[in-house]
C-alpha cells in the first residue's frame, strides 16, 4: 500500500531524530490506559455508588452510559479540532477536561452530579484517544511507528483487562470515590509531560481553519440520538415508539450532516476520506472485533456464573484466557511485521480467529472442562489482539497527515460505537431467545408465572430472583431448567455473532481488495 503524499503538510517526524519521543509515547500511553480502564472498571463501583447516593437503577446505569455516549459523540469532533488547533493543544485540553471531570466525580454528592461529571470525562476521553493516535502517527515513522501503535493497542487492552480488578481493589480498600481520584492523578502526570510532547512535534500549529461548528453540532446530536436509542433499547423495547423515534431522528440528522459537510470548505468530516476503500475496510476491522470479542468480554462472565455455577473469582480467572492474548498479540504482530510478514495478512488472520473462536466457544456447556474451551478462548482473544494497534497504524498511513486527527477520530468513533451496538444487540438477543425458551417450558412447573420478568432476571444471571418471581413449586428443578435454557440461548446467540463476523470479514476483504486510493487522494 502506497504512502506517497502530495500534501504540503509536514511528513511524520523520524523517531530517531526527535527529542522527547520516549516521554511523549509514555504520556500518551498513560492517558490511553486510563480511558478503557475507566470504561471497564466503573461498573464494579456501581453497587457502592448506589448504596452511598441512594440512586435508582436508571440514573445509576447512566454513570457508565453517560461516559460511553459522550465518548462516542465527541471522538470525531475532537479529531477534527486537533487538525485545526494542533494535536498537542487538543490532547492537553482533553487530558485537562478528563482530570477535572474525574475530580468532580470523586467529589460528587449525588448521582446526577456524578452522571454529569462522567459525561464530561467522556468528552475528555474522546480527545485522548483521537489526538493520542494522531500524535503517535506524526512523531513516529516506519518500524518505530509500528511498535508504538502495537504498544497503543496493548496498553488499551491492559486497561480493559485489569480495569475491573483494580477498581475492585480500590472500592474494597478505599471506597468508590478513589476509582475516579486515581484517574485524576494519572491525567495530572500526563499534563506535566505536555511540554515534552510539544517539543517532539515542532510543526504542530494546526491548519488555522475555522472549527466546523454546524457540522460538529449536527454530528453530536445524531450520535446522542443513536447511542441513546441503543442504550435504552433493552429497557424500552427495540420496537417501542421511543426507540424507533430516536433511530429515525438519528438517520434524519445524519442526512442533514452529510449535506452540510459537502458544502463546507473545512468540514469536520471530509467525506472524501470515505472514498478510500482501504481506509474504510480497515476501519471496519474493530467493528468485527466488537461483535466477536467485546461481547464475550462483557457477557461470558455471566454465563460462567449463571449457567455453569462457578463463583465470581473463578470466572475472573477463567476470563484471563480471553484477555491474555490482547496483552501479548499486539507486540507479536508488530514484530512479525518488522520481519516481513504482511500487515494485511495478520489482519485477515485476526478476523479468521474471531469467527473460528466464536464458533468453537459453542463447546461451552454447564459441565464442560475448562481445558476443552481454553483454546477457543485464546483464539478469540488473539482475534482481538492481532489487529489492536496494527489496524490504526495501517489506516492512518493511507491518510494525508493534515487529516490524521479527523481520520483517527472517525476510526475510534466506529470502534466505540460498534462496541455499544454489539453489547446492546447481544443483550437484547439473549433476552429474546431466553424468553422464548422460558415461555415454552415454564408451564411444566406448577405455579410458574411471569415469564417476561423471569426471562429478564435470568438474562442478567440472577437465577435466584428469577426462580422467586416464577412461583415454581419445584425450585431446584426450575433453577436447573433456567440453566439449561440460558445455555441454549447462549449457543444460539454465539452462532449469530459468528455470522455477523463472517459478513463483516467478507465486506472488509472486498474493500481491501478494491485497491482504494493512496493518501495523496485524501
Amino acid at each position: 500500500m502506497s504512502t506517497q503524499t502530495t500534501s504540503s503538510a509536514a511528513p511524520p517526524v523520524q523517531a530517531e531524530s526527535q527529542p522527547g519521543r520516549t516521554l511523549t509515547l509514555a504520556a500518551v500511553l498513560l492517558a490511553v490506559f486510563v480511558v478503557p480502564m475507566s470504561i471497564s472498571g466503573t461498573a464494579v463501583a456501581l453497587p457502592d455508588i448506589g448504596a452511598d447516593t441512594q440512586a435508582g437503577l436508571a440514573p445509576l446505569q447512566w454513570v457508565v452510559n453517560a461516559f460511553n455516549v459522550a465518548f462516542a459523540c465527541f471522538t470525531l469532533v475532537w479529531g477534527s479540532i486537533a487538525d485545526i488547533v494542533g494535536r498537542v493543544k487538543a490532547f492537553a485540553a482533553g487530558a485537562a477536561v478528563y482530570a477535572v471531570a474525574s475530580l468532580a466525580s470523586a467529589l460528587a454528592t449525588n448521582v446526577l452530579w456524578l452522571d454529569g461529571a462522567r459525561a464530561l470525562a467522556g468528552i475528555g476521553g474522546a480527545a485522548i484517544f483521537s489526538c493520542g493516535a494522531a500524535i503517535i502517527a506524526t512523531v513516529f515513522d516506519g518500524p518505530a511507528r509500528a511498535k508504538a501503535f502495537a504498544l497503543f493497542g496493548t496498553v488499551a487492552g491492559v486497561g480493559v483487562a485489569i480495569g475491573p480488578s483494580l477498581a475492585g481493589v480500590l472500592v474494597q480498600g478505599l471506597g468508590w470515590r478513589w476509582v475516579f481520584a486515581v484517574h485524576a492523578v494519572a491525567l495530572l502526570l500526563v499534563l506535566l509531560a505536555v511540554p515534552a510532547i510539544a517539543k517532539a512535534m515542532p510543526a504542530d500549529g494546526g491548519s488555522g481553519a475555522s472549527i466546523d461548528v454546524p457540522g460538529s453540532a449536527l454530528f453530536v446530536v445524531a450520535m446522542v440520538l443513536l447511542t441513546t436509542a441503543i442504550v435504552q433499547g433493552s429497557q424500552w423495547g427495540w420496537g417501542s415508539p421511543g426507540v424507533l423515534g430516536l433511530f429515525a431522528g438519528a438517520v434524519v440528522v445524519l442526512g442533514i450532516f452529510a449535506l452540510v459537510e459537502n458544502r463546507r470548505e473545512h468540514p469536520m468530516l471530509d467525506l472524501s476520506v470515505l472514498r478510500n476503500r482501504r481506509f474504510v475496510g480497515l476501519c471496519l476491522v474493530p467493528v468485527a472485533a466488537s461483535f466477536g470479542f467485546v461481547t464475550m468480554l462483557t457477557y461470558l462472565p455471566s454465563y460462567l456464573t449463571a449457567a455453569t455455577g462457578r463463583d465470581t473469582g473463578t470466572a475472573g480467572l477463567i476470563m484471563l484466557l480471553l484477555t491474555a492474548p490482547v496483552l501479548i498479540c499486539p507486540m507479536l504482530a508488530a514484530k512479525l511485521v518488522t520481519r516481513g510478514v504482511s500487515a494485511l495478512t495478520l489482519i485477515y488472520v485476526s478476523l479468521a480467529c474471531l469467527v473460528v473462536g466464536d464458533l468453537a466457544l459453542t463447546l461451552f456447556s454447564p459441565d464442560v472442562k475448562i481445558l476443552v474451551v481454553a483454546l477457543p478462548m485464546l483464539v478469540t482473544g488473539a482475534g482481538m489482539g492481532l489487529s489492536a494497534g496494527l489496524v490504526d497504524g495501517q489506516a492512518l498511513e493511507l491518510i494525508d497527515p493534515a487529516k490524521a486527527g479527523m481520520a483517527a477520530g472517525f476510526l475510534n468513533t466506529l470502534r466505540l460505537g460498534s462496541e455499544a451496538i454489539a453489547v446492546a444487540v447481544y443483550g437484547s438477543a439473549l433476552a429474546t431467545v431466553l424468553g422464548t425458551r422460558i415461555q415454552d417450558g415454564i408451564g411444566d412447573y406448577a405455579g410458574a408465572a411471569q415469564p417476561d420478568q423471569v426471562a429478564d432476571q435470568a438474562a442478567g444471571g440472577d437465577f435466584a430472583r428469577a426462580t422467586e418471581l416464577s412461583g415454581a413449586v419445584d425450585t431446584e428443578g426450575f433453577t436447573h431448567f433456567l440453566a439449561q435454557s440460558y445455555d441454549s440461548a447462549f449457543h444460539t446467540v454465539l452462532w449469530g455473532l459468528a455470522a455477523v463476523c463472517v459478513v463483516l470479514c467478507a465486506v472488509v476483504a472486498a474493500l481491501l481488495r478494491g485497491g482504494g486510493t493512496a493518501k495523496n487522494a485524501v
